[in-house]
């Protein structure tokens, strides 16, 4: 079995548990500049021959710089290379001197004109006598173009000119390079120049273009900070990302500055001053004023609730022109009345190495001029102090309460830990950092804190609700059987309080049986909820009762509804009932999903619903009408939530639903919307380092390329995963459907149905409950396509007879289309209307369009073409809003052998057949219909002409052309 087949069709052999693997080398996330940079050094048409890399001091202009070199090196080019020096800046050509030194020997065979002005440029002697600068500029041109054609008639390797650190280079040699890139148009030199800013293209043509390096996004700092070794885990972890902004360097150096381990409430006071710290930043801070620098540590330690205002105040003084010098030295600049650093490491710079005792005075007087923000003012607080301070601790916490975000109150309550009292206190302030921490969604974060928690803890409450959140990171950390069993082993050792606590635990039990998709999860569920029935039936009839009496309206999450405490909270009625009817929902498996939205202590899950007030509530709701197929409810409670905890930054609690938001957004056609939610939930499951839930969005993105036709054939090639997938079942099942979904827009038929009969057992149950029965009308479809209908006839059986006689109306529909492939009978058409017949159907329209398609090669094979056309009309309609290139070819070649074909259909055909072509055979195929030869694209495109032929060859039948003349054709009429 090859390793494609591992990771995305055979998830039984795929449990191994080998290391992740990361970007090697720390060029990560630059792959669109290296393309640009190769196309320049390549002269592709159209691209320019000049790219500037402009970009602040550690961005990474270097490294690609050095990147792109190599890799024009490796392609047989010649490279010349040199770094700009600022004491040289004022030299004429004393980079150019640099950039020939390689090619001294070769001047004797120029001319005798060329050669003179070249040495006499290149002279170093005080008596030396400078030649014109169009000399100069001739001569140069004249050693380039015999290296680019040293036999005067074959073109060797490009010419590469790079040259780092351009903004001190000498104007001379500026100008001359820019004077040979235009001199030189459509040869094969190339000019790369990184610099800090733009003043170097005054000497460049104006057709230059300027790459601006932006810093790293955060799935690309995070990628990078996996190659580093001993990387920082948890808290720090964040931290650091945080502080860097993004730049490698940055980034780097803050890795190297937090590797002492030293407690991170201290690190920026205590960790003692690296020596690669000493960079321009420590140059440029060291002559300023002492007031300047003093003022500089002070808003380097200011927190991002102290504007400038308030570091002024602590500063004791008024005078804006305390900064002017670290303004003009590009240190700092006043925006929007607050005080910014210009570089990452210029922060660190300021702060580093100075006294202790300057530091604390300086978080004193910062404390003492944020009144108005108690938060700030106790974390200053607590960041002056080296011992222990309960009031300090209480106060903390007290502010942590009213925290923008749940970043800063997981901080500021671990930070209360450290300097509280007494053991019990701290355990109850560690218990809810844990919580806090277990909303943010960094699991290492959580066991760190858990360790320590346990250490001090010896309130069996306390301990229930620690439990909670390290079995929340345990599921993280995709190790479901583990976070299972702790809760198990909670539940025997913890008795519950109430009804709501049992509810609470039940509920997280829950959502790990849902994602493990084992049965021996499920059927452990309801002795979670054993302390819940009596007590949760009365509190739900006499609230049922009152709602309906009331009629009271739902609200959206308040403030009092701290997501930090979202896990060790669920005490109001509703929410109560919301969870317990999710682990009905789960517990009872698909036949009853329906009906446990309306299962003791939960509100109906259909258009009628009124939802809980409390956050928690929602997200039960709408993940019982998640597996009960509502998507109306589902997406109303999920997109509520979502915007709120996407404020407070809570990504830990968005990660339990993001993939069944995910799912229903897919299935219900609204592709745009979850192409935005997967890239920014991709960059924060990187961020935070949760490998099961990138998998789930990486097999989520992969099946919407799909849909829409932009995905490969082959699938991507990984490495074997970093979790088991035996216990995640949720996520095997996406990856299994995404593969089988790429296999069916390619038309592998039997390639899908041996993916996607891997979601059931060898006698055709399914594997997990929910997900892998919503797949049975695809596996029917690629069955009966493969040929294979009585093997997966058991499948739809066991499906048929786990959903009874009542399933949802999702499930109806797709099980009559896959009885209507699977099981005709006498009358197949009377399953294919009762998939079609319900307008609700419309909820998920990709499955009622291959509904159509299917019934409308029934129709057509039953000689009732007329009536096919009306079905793949709609069908159609549909694939064409949707954008679902796959989906819509086939209606369309449907259509043709339904009589229908026209030069719209063959014009849009072609269109399809034309952007399923990779890049270079699209460029091969618009170039031949111009008229060109294949000698002649493979000059241009670096191609021999035997591959050329071999790949006209090849997309020929794809197009259904047979000349060049056809192609010209094709691509008019398309």
């Amino acid at each position: 079995m090859t390793i494609t087949e591992t990771a995305w069709g055979a998830p039984e052999d795929s449990g191994g548990r080998t290391a992740p693997t990361h970007s090697a080398g720390g060029l990560v996330g630059r792959g669109a500049e290296l393309e640009l940079l190769r196309r320049c050094i390549q002269q592709e048409p159209g691209t320019p021959g000049a790219v500037v890399l402009v970009g602040e001091e550690g961005i990474g202009k270097s490294r690609l710089l050095r990147t792109a070199c190599e890799q024009a090196a490796g392609a047989g080019g010649l490279v010349l290379t040199a770094q700009g020096w600022a004491p040289e800046r004022e030299v004429p050509y004393g980079l150019l001197r640099h950039l020939l030194a390689p090619l001294t020997d070769r001047m004797s065979t120029l001319g005798e004109p060329h050669r003179q002005a070249l040495l006499a440029a290149l002279a170093t002697g005080p008596g030396a006598t400078a030649p014109s600068g169009a000399d100069v500029s001739a001569g140069t041109a004249a050693l380039l173009d015999q290296l680019c054609h040293p036999d005067h008639d074959t073109p060797s390797g490009p010419v590469l000119i790079a040259v780092d650190d351009s903004h001190a280079c000498d104007r001379p040699t500026l100008e001359l390079l820019g004077s040979l890139v235009r001199r030189t148009e459509g040869s094969r030199v190339s000019l790369l120049l990184a610099s800090r800013d733009c003043e170097v293209l005054l000497g460049l043509p104006a057709d230059a273009e300027v790459l601006h390096v932006a810093p790293l996004s955060p799935r690309s700092s995070a990628d990078l900070l996996e190659s580093v070794p001993s990387a920082p885990v948890g808290r720090t972890r964040l931290e650091v990302l945080e502080e860097a902004e993004g730049n490698p360097s940055a980034l780097l150096e803050l890795c190297r500055r937090r590797a002492s381990g030293a407690d991170p409430a201290l690190a920026r006071e205590r960790t003692p001053r690296p020596q690669n710290l000493r960079t321009r930043f420590d140059a440029l801070i060291g002559p300023l004023p002492a007031r300047t620098r003093r003022a500089l540590v002070y808003a380097a330690l200011a927190l991002p609730g102290d504007d400038a205002s308030a570091v002024m105040a602590a500063l004791d003084t008024s005078d804006l022109g305390i900064w002017a010098p670290a303004e003009e030295a590009g240190i700092v600049a006043l925006i929007d009345g607050h005080i910014v650093f210009r570089h990452p490491l210029a922060r660190v710079a300021a702060s580093t190495g100075q006294s202790a005792a300057l530091l604390t005075s300086a978080h004193r007087d910062l404390a003492d001029r944020a009144g108005a923000r108690p938060i700030d003012r106790a974390r200053h607080l607590v960041a002056a102090t080296l011992g222990l301070d309960a009031s300090l601790a209480e106060d903390l916490r007290s502010a942590a309460g009213r925290s923008a975000d749940d970043f800063t109150l997981a901080l500021a309550l671990e930070d209360a830990a450290r300097v509280s009292t007494e053991a019990g206190e701290r355990a109850r302030l560690l218990a809810e950092a844990m919580a806090a921490a277990v909303a943010v969604g960094d699991p290492e974060w959580v066991n760190n804190l858990h360790t320590r928690f346990l250490s001090v803890n010896s309130d069996p409450h306390l301990a229930r609700e620690a439990a909670l959140a390290a079995a929340a990171a345990l599921s993280h950390s995709s190790r479901q059987k583990e976070a299972f069993g702790l809760l198990l082993d909670t539940a025997d050792r913890y008795p519950a309080a109430d009804a709501a606590a049992d509810a609470k635990l039940a509920a997280v039990a829950a959502g790990i049986a849902e994602q493990s998709g084992l049965a021996k999860h499920r059927d452990r569920l309801p002795d979670l909820l054993a302390g819940t029935r009596e007590s949760g039936t009365r509190e739900s009839g006499t609230r049922e009762s009152g709602t309906r009496e009331s009629g009271t309206r739902e609200s959206a999450p308040g403030p009092e509804d701290q997501p930090g405490t979202m896990a060790v909270r669920a005490d109001s009625p509703e929410s109560t009932g919301a969870l317990t009817g999710l682990v009905w929902a789960v517990t009872s498996q698909p036949r009853y999903a329906r009906r446990a939205a309306e299962g003791p202590g939960a509100a109906p899950a259909s258009g009628r619903l009124r939802g809980p007030d409390r956050l928690t509530g929602r997200v039960a709701v709408a993940s019982v009408a998640y597996l009960s197929d509502e998507p109306d409810v589902c997406l109303e409670h999920y997109r509520a939530t979502d915007t709120y905890l996407r404020r407070r930054r809570a990504f830990g609690l968005r990660a339990w639903y993001a993939a069944p938001l995910l799912d229903t957004l897919l299935a219900t056609g609204q592709w745009s919307e979850a192409s935005a939610l997967l890239e920014e939930t991709t960059d924060q499951a990187a961020v935070l380092r949760l490998t099961r839930l990138q998998t789930d969005l990486e097999a989520l993105d992969l099946s919407l390329r799909a849909l829409r036709g932009t995905a490969a054939a082959s699938l991507p090639v990984r490495s074997a995963l970093p979790f088991d997938l035996h216990e995640n079942g949720a996520t095997r099942a996406r990856l299994v459907r995404a593969g089988a979904l790429v296999a069916m827009s390619h038309g592998e038929w039997a390639d899908a149905y041996r993916r996607l009969r891997t979601l059931f057992a060898e006698d055709g149950s399914p594997l997990h409950p929910f997900l892998s029965s919503r797949c049975i009308a695809e596996l029917a479809l690629a069955a009966h396509r493969a040929g294979t209908s009585e093997d997966a006839a058991a499948a739809l059986a066991r499906v048929r007879s786990a959903h009874g006689e009542r399933p949802t109306t999702r499930m109806t529909l797709l099980l009559h289309h896959a009885t209507a492939l699977l099981e005709p009978g006498p009358d197949p058409e009377h399953h294919f209307r009762l998939a079609l017949v319900n307008a609700e159907g419309d909820h998920w329209p990709v499955e009622r369009a291959q509904a159509r398609l299917s019934y409308a090669i029934w129709l057509r094979r039953a000689r009732r073409p007329s009536e096919a056309r009306q079905q793949l009309v709609a069908a159609l309609d549909t694939a064409e809003v949707l954008g679902s290139r796959p989906l819509a070819a086939a209606v369309r070649q449907e259509l043709r052998a339904s009589g229908v074909a026209n030069s719209a259909d063959s014009a849009a055909d072609s269109a399809v057949a034309l952007g399923q072509l990779t890049a270079q055979q699209q460029q091969i195929v618009r170039m031949a219909a111009q008229g060109l030869s294949n000698r002649e694209i493979g000059e241009q495109l670096f191609l021999s002409p035997r591959t050329v032929g071999t790949h006209l060859y090849n997309v020929y039948p794809k197009l259904g052309v047979s000349s060049r003349h056809q192609l010209r054709d094709l691509l008019q009429s398309t």
